[in-house]
Formats: C-alpha cells, structure tokens, sequence
C-alpha cells in the first residue's frame, strides 16, 4: 500500500478511537456512493455524525482542517444524503472534521458542526 494511504487509514484509526473515547459509537467506515466517500459515520446520542479525517504531516501549506474545501464539502454533503436515503434515517446529523498533524499524529484537532448544508 501506498504510503499516504497508509498514513491515511492510520488517521482514521486515531480519530475513531479519540472519538469513541469521547462516547462517540462508529456505525460504518469509509462507506462510498457514487459522489464520494465517507471516512467515519458515528452516534451520538440521537444524532449520526458524518465525519472528514485529514491528516497533514506538516501545516506548511494550510492545517489538516483547512484542507477541507467548499468542493470537498459538498461532495460529503452529497453522500451524507445517499447514505441517509439508502438506510431510510431521518435521524438528526451533523458534519465533524478531525484534524491529524504532526509526523506522529499526535496532534488531533475535532471540529464539531464544522460546515452544514445551505438550502
């Protein structure tokens, strides 16, 4: 496997565990539709919450959180729909992202209701 997505996939494994630690409970993984992809889908309380995990080694060019664009939200946004359409949830949802720095990944940054949709 590639390097960055190994690094990748090592991100979204530190980010579900900082989340499940914080009560979070994960209900799919990197689900894919046609539009694009979801890293986490987890519960909380009554809420599911999509997530975006990004990780970035260094913040020489923009933070992990910043490198998630209008473009990148909206596609997201797009299969946050589908999913929601395909299991038939009215749940009420919300989008996180959680930030990865640093060569380590030590440094977690989590942006609750980081961007919603605008209709």
């Amino acid at each position: 496997m590639a390097e960055h997505l190994e690094q990748g996939r090592t991100a979204e494994s530190s980010a579900l565990k900082y989340l499940e630690s914080r009560g979070l409970r994960l209900v799919a993984r990197n689900y894919r539709s046609k539009g694009g992809e979801i890293d986490l889908i987890m519960q909380q309380d009554d809420s599911l919450v999509f997530i975006e995990v990004r990780y970035r080694q260094s913040s020489h060019f923009g933070t992990a959180v910043e490198s998630v664009t209008p473009s990148k939200q909206r596609k997201l946004l797009l299969t946050a729909g589908h999913y929601l359409q395909e299991m038939g949830s009215q749940a009420p949802c919300r989008f996180d992202v959680v930030g990865i720095s640093g060569k380590n990944q030590t440094e977690i940054e989590w942006i609750q209701d980081a961007f919603q949709a605008s209709y």
